[in-house]
């Protein structure tokens, strides 16, 4: 065989060698090519008890955070949604469905405040997955009427019992702790930013003056717009109570989320902020360069554990709001940098956990 023969021989060898190869440009261990897309659906998730060793599986609350990325890594959408576990099943903490009844033979009294908390007496039987800013209202045959209303700062649900006699021309800053007609009558939570450990220093105050961040009630939503001079009149309409030459008619009870509207308004914030961002350029909820922020963060990038200060362990902004929300937002930010994790984005070494 002379040489010729061998060199076209070899070339043929190698050319059916190369064609055999796999394609490159489609292998992931060689990290991004030009042919990448970010396109595509992306879940992460934060839950309680991660800071303690407590798997996903075992939590009994979680936040999944899901967001679709088109080629480019622009969230084209996004969903936040916050399951609890009651009674055996998960239910969607942001769901508004309550049941509520009301007992106008009874008449509400205050809990015992502190550390020997005890609820007082109810008009209201609720049941709901969170009461964060939630209303009720109604009005009997006699005219009576019946309101509850969850405290966004202290989260005690106050009462308020008006006879069928009473002035609805009242400004309803009038309605004070002392007067009788606003009753703290249950705790709903243990979180609030005010924890009073006697009524005594907040005789003086109304639902709307309790603590520095009350105004968020009237900043938006169902009392947008009222406030301390308003009627009681007023607000009583704003949760659907109907008025007839100036009496109040019977309602079965109307409830809802005043402010934002409770957790689904806060999480609904969320993802029309996460909307239409690169996710390539936004990898937290959380600016994490605040000094008082970063200084929360211990050597497991755990936030909010290893601190004294309040104002390092909740990373809450109820003046400016933080992504459009009045929320928790450190473990909200974990959810979400756990998509950017499973969509490429950032390492789960980058991840910043969250105190839930």
């Amino acid at each position: 065989m002379d040489k010729k023969l061998y060199l076209v021989m070899g070339a043929l060898v190698v050319i059916l060698g190369l064609l055999a190869l796999p394609n490159l440009t489609d292998n992931p261990l060689l990290g991004a090519v030009d042919e990448t897309t970010l396109e595509g659906r992306y879940v992460g998730y934060s839950w309680s008890g991660e800071n303690d060793g407590v798997e996903l599986e075992e939590a009994s609350s979680y936040i999944e955070t899901i967001i679709e990325l088109d080629n480019e890594g622009i969230i084209t959408d996004a969903r936040m949604r916050f399951f609890v576990q009651k009674d055996g099943f998960w239910i969607p903490r942001q769901s508004g469905n309550s049941f509520v009844e009301v007992d106008f033979d009874a008449d509400p009294t205050r809990a015992v405040p502190g550390e020997d908390y005890s609820p007082g007496d109810s008009m209201f039987t609720i049941y709901n997955a969170d009461m964060m800013s939630f209303y009720a209202a109604a009005v009997n045959d006699q005219g009576e009427t019946a309101a509850a209303l969850v405290c966004p700062t202290t989260r005690y649900q106050f009462e308020i019992k008006l006879p069928d006699d009473f002035d609805y021309d009242t400004p309803f800053g009038e309605l004070t702790i002392e007067s009788g007609k606003l009753v703290p009558s249950t705790l709903t939570s243990g979180s609030g930013i005010l924890r009073p450990e006697s009524w005594d220093e907040l005789e003086d105050r109304n639902f709307l003056n309790i603590e520095t961040y009350s105004y968020v009630v009237t900043q938006r939503g169902t009392f947008g717009g009222l406030n301390e001079e308003s009627s009681t009149r007023e607000f009583m309409e704003a949760m659907g109570v109907e008025f007839s030459d100036g009496r109040p008619r019977s309602m079965e009870v109307e409830y809802g989320y005043f402010g934002m509207g409770g957790w689904a308004g806060n999480y609904r914030s969320i993802e029309d902020y996460l909307a239409g961002q690169n996710a390539r350029d936004l990898t937290s909820l959380v600016d994490w360069s605040i000094e008082r922020y970063a200084g929360g963060i211990n050597e497991e990038n755990q936030f909010g554990i290893d601190v004294e200060s309040g104002a390092t362990r909740t990373v809450q902004d109820g003046v400016d709001t933080i992504s459009g929300a009045t929320v928790r937002m450190s473990r909200e930010s974990t959810s979400y940098q756990r998509a950017l994790v499973e969509a490429g984005i950032i390492r789960e070494q980058d991840v910043i956990i969250g105190r839930f």
